[in-house]
């Protein structure tokens, strides 16, 4: 009923509102409602060869329709940072980065391993470091990072050289080889594209990761309440990974030409620095992730051991609940 004032009085009419009008109405509401834009999941991604599927991905369509947003980052320290503040709903990182996260957010899951770095991470030392009594008081660029420490504390390890032996310099990923090149640094601890530029450029190889093979993991975490709020969103990412991973088997020299961009090398460099990962299926994810392959778990408990040894770590969290294989399983 609708009341319409007639003189000093209220009177009431019927209302001429039908039940087509309502359900008209209605209708509306809801086409108006699913027009809303989803909010993207926002995925941080720093410069590294094992990342690019994701991009690949991207460019060739298979994210087309979805809400997914890549963001670049100048390292993986403020990728880690950016999805701590909550900035990122996803994160691509090292393993290492996952666990000193998980420490203080007892709610990261690790959702996929994209990689195993066999070569990719390394310390490069000037062409006139003959020998390690050589490098004994010079200066060593490193970037202040969970990954960076690791590499230097294992680094030193297997060379068998005391931390005090050196003159440590905190530099981010992107003054890597322009401190190398412009002398700042006699010694720098990088990963690739920069260690390609580098060994051009004559720096020696002192160590790398395929002497610790299995101890550098590349993943992508994420938070538990993503998991459970963006269920098909964060399906369709790891689905589209799976797929570029294929279109990368078939059609090789395509992928490289895409993918070489982002790193600003050329397909050929691009697929030289791929024989120094490891990227494992979807199959091969399955297994790690849900422990049917022990291997990931017992990596990750000596990674954070080492961790805990170099004061990287104050506690290591559950591995078995850091693991999460549901979307791999469902992709």
């Amino acid at each position: 009923m609708k009341r319409h004032r007639f003189g000093s009085n209220w009177i009431a009419r019927p209302s001429t509102f039908t039940p087509l009008a309502l359900i008209a109405c209605l209708l509306s509401i809801l086409i108006s409602c699913a027009q809303q834009p989803e909010t993207p999941i926002r995925l941080g991604v720093n410069v590294w060869p094992g990342f690019e599927p994701l991009f690949l991905a991207r460019e060739l369509g298979y994210y087309q329709g979805q809400s997914i947003e890549l963001r670049d980052y100048p390292s993986s320290t403020e990728v880690s940072q950016a999805l701590r503040n909550g900035e990122l709903d996803v994160a691509a990182l090292t393993m290492d980065e996952a666990l000193s996260l998980a420490e203080t957010n007892p709610d990261i899951q690790v959702v996929l391993v994209t990689d195993f770095s066999n070569g990719g991470d390394v310390f490069l030392a000037k062409p006139e470091i003959q020998t390690l009594n050589d490098l004994k008081g010079k200066k060593v660029g490193v970037e202040s990072s969970a990954l960076g420490g690791y590499m230097l504390a294992r680094s030193l390890d297997k060379l068998g050289l005391a931390l005090d032996t050196l003159k440590i310099s905190s530099l981010g990923v992107s003054e890597h080889e322009q401190a190398y090149k412009q002398n700042v640094v006699d010694a720098v601890i990088t990963f690739e594209p920069v260690r390609s530029n580098l060994i051009k450029a004559g720096a020696k190889v002192l160590f790398d990761s395929s002497q610790i093979p299995g101890e550098i993991i590349d993943v992508l975490v994420t938070r538990k309440e993503v998991l459970v709020d963006r269920d098909r969103t964060m399906k369709a990412l790891i689905a589209g990974w799976f797929r570029a991973l294929d279109y990368q088997q078939q059609q090789p020299q395509d992928a490289a030409l895409k993918m070489a961009q982002r790193q600003q090398i050329t397909p050929e460099q691009f697929i030289e620095s791929l024989k120094l990962l490891s990227i494992p299926d979807r199959q091969t994810n399955i297994k790690l992730l849900s422990k049917t392959d022990s291997s990931l778990v017992e990596n990750t408990k000596r990674l954070g051991q080492v961790m805990l040894k170099n004061k990287l770590l104050k506690q290591i969290a559950p591995i078995d609940q850091l693991l999460s294989d549901q979307l791999v399983k469902a992709s």
